[in-house]
């Protein structure tokens, strides 16, 4: 059946921003509040990244933080996107997502990536291991493991977590993630919002070599993009340089909370091409600009799920920009 934008399921990823200005404790609030704006607005599943040594970002312990938000919400499922495995001991996410799922059954997701998350330094002090990217398949395997009732009888057990009904997915921005996807029979996330190179290739590419397994019998692809809608193009285009300038700061880094709209902004015309890669499945606009585009990005892609990154400055005004999607949707019925 054709997939269609005012069909599919909407979801959120947040990074626990952080404001310039404010501080993570703000940030943590902040994304409560979004989290329980969004399940009213019929938004299926909520998502936190883990990122390290990133001046904007917060949600470095993405478990705590999940915990956090599923406390605060009642229905909207809640999860990772994602945790990056080689940060960590499989026993020790099984656990730690074993408490989650016990404390708050069947709304918890668990989304794995192979990267660390942040830079080369910040990866060694993490005791991250160079090889345990290469191995990135072995710890799901080990990870699906623990989380399996069959494990009953191993030697080492995940308690709580053995036998829990946790979804894992894996994530990417690459075809390597989407063939391991296809050959472990998960549900695919992929990361268009910053590495939209490979999107069609990579879908092509799981979608053809699935493989059916317990968890999942079909193909099952979500995809995430920027969004920042207004009621005007204007304002929307004022909002958007707060992601422009994080962005920059990506690029060059000089990396710092995000920043508050500027009037002013101007792009150096040496980093445009960069920008324009960077920003291909980001959509700017009014609501029918928003429509437009996100009509055409799920005819293209034929995706099962929307996932939205809004990096607004004003809380108000993200919040706002999460309601114009949803009455999108809803004007369509």
């Amino acid at each position: 059946m054709k997939k269609e934008f005012d069909k599919i399921p909407l979801s959120v990823l947040d990074l626990a921003l952080i404001l310039e200005g404010k501080n993570p404790g703000e940030s943590f609030w902040n994304s409560l509040s979004l989290a329980q704006t969004v399940e009213k607005l019929g938004y299926r599943r909520f998502w936190l990244a883990e990122h390290h040594n990133m001046a904007s970002i917060a949600s470095s312990a993405t478990s705590v933080l999940i915990g956090h938000v599923a406390g605060g919400t009642s229905t909207i499922r809640v999860g990772s996107g994602g945790i990056m495995l080689p940060n960590h001991s499989p026993l020790v996410v099984a656990e730690q997502f074993g408490t989650l799922a016990s404390l708050y059954p069947h709304r918890i997701d668990l989304g794995l990536g192979r990267a660390p998350g942040t830079d080369r330094a910040t990866a060694k002090a993490l005791q991250r291991d160079d090889r345990t990217a290469y191995q990135f398949p072995d710890t799901v395997s080990e990870l699906q493991k623990y989380l399996s009732v069959q494990n009953k009888n191993g030697e080492v057990r995940a308690i709580p977590g053995e036998g829990l009904d946790i979804p894992v997915w894996i994530l990417g921005s690459s075809t390597e993630s989407a063939r391991l996807a296809a050959a472990f029979g998960l549900p695919y996330a992929f990361a268009s919002h910053f590495a939209p190179q490979q999107l069609h290739q990579a879908l092509q590419i799981y979608r053809s070599g699935f493989v059916p397994s317990d968890q999942l019998k079909e193909p099952y692809v979500l995809a995430c993009v920027n969004v920042t809608a207004a009621e005007t193009t204007e304002e929307a285009q004022l909002l958007a340089t707060s992601m422009k300038k994080m962005f920059i700061g990506i690029f060059t880094n000089n990396r710092h909370p995000l920043q508050a709209p500027d009037h002013s902004f101007k792009l150096d015309s040496r980093l445009q091409p960069l920008m324009q890669q960077f920003l291909t499945y980001s959509f700017i606009g009014n609501p029918e600009e928003i429509k437009n585009n996100l009509t055409k990005f799920v005819d293209d892609t034929q995706i099962d799920e929307l996932m939205i990154v809004s990096h607004i400055y004003d809380h108000e005004a993200r919040l706002n920009s999460y309601k114009i999607l949803a009455d999108l949707q809803k004007d369509a019925v």
